[in-house]
């Protein structure tokens, strides 16, 4: 049963506020959740304004299918934040 673990790493340069960043890190969140079957969480930075790491989990019986998915949501991911994204990191766990 393979596992995906993807890392965002965001750089927010506009953003002003935590309450900014939250903003935009709810609508990010939104929108991936709405269209993809992970799980999304921001995992550190959570006191900064302009940074973000995002890890997002995802779980399937077949690992073709999570490469795919896996691969579809870090495409979603790059056109919604555009430069804003640093670096993503795809991880794969094999039980």
């Amino acid at each position: 049963m393979p596992i995906a673990f993807c890392t965002l790493e965001i750089y927010l340069s506009y953003a002003q506020s935590l309450k900014e960043k939250r903003m935009v890190l709810r609508k990010l969140q939104d929108r991936l959740r709405a269209k993809f079957n992970f799980s999304l969480s921001e995992i550190d930075h959570q006191d900064l304004w302009q940074r973000a790491l995002i890890g997002a989990v995802s779980i399937s019986g077949d690992r073709q299918a999570l490469q795919s998915i896996t691969e579809a949501f870090v495409r979603e991911s790059e056109a919604i934040l555009g430069d804003d994204l640093v670096h993503c990191h795809v991880e794969y766990i094999d039980f």
